[in-house]
């Protein structure tokens, strides 16, 4: 009769564990998205200052989520305002040695008087919470 008890406890305690575990995994998968992008975020900074000698930077902005509102998934979005004495063309030669300009993950624009480069990756856990 014992035994039963216990089986009886773990099988209600089953599901409460198993809620928690779901819990757990999507905060640790939410913490690395925000370490993912912060990560990103600091190398195009960092390459953005090695390649452009002029270079103010004016903005920095990031954000993990679902930046284009389509879909259930998590992206990595870097975004710095600066301003340089250097043209677009000049910009996207230099920072091709690092990332592929596309248009829509990785571009360069040119907005009152500064220019902006922006990078959208993939998130390493796409399927969290974040981006519902």
């Amino acid at each position: 009769m014992k035994w039963l008890k216990r089986l009886g406890a773990a099988l209600l305690f089953l599901p409460v564990m198993l809620v928690v575990v779901f819990v757990i995994y999507e905060i640790f998968g939410m913490c690395m998205n925000h370490i993912t992008t912060k990560e990103q975020t600091d190398t195009l900074r960092g390459n953005l200052e090695n390649e452009i000698s002029d270079i103010e930077i004016v903005n920095v902005y990031l954000e993990t989520g679902n930046t284009s509102g389509t879909g259930n998934h998590v992206d990595c979005l870097s975004s710095i305002t600066f301003s340089t004495e250097m043209q677009e063309s000049e910009i996207e030669a230099c920072m091709s040695k690092y990332y592929v300009f596309d248009e829509w993950g990785c571009y360069v624009r040119k907005r009152d008087g500064c220019y902006m480069i922006q990078i959208i990756t993939s998130a390493p856990f796409p399927d969290n919470i974040e981006g519902h």
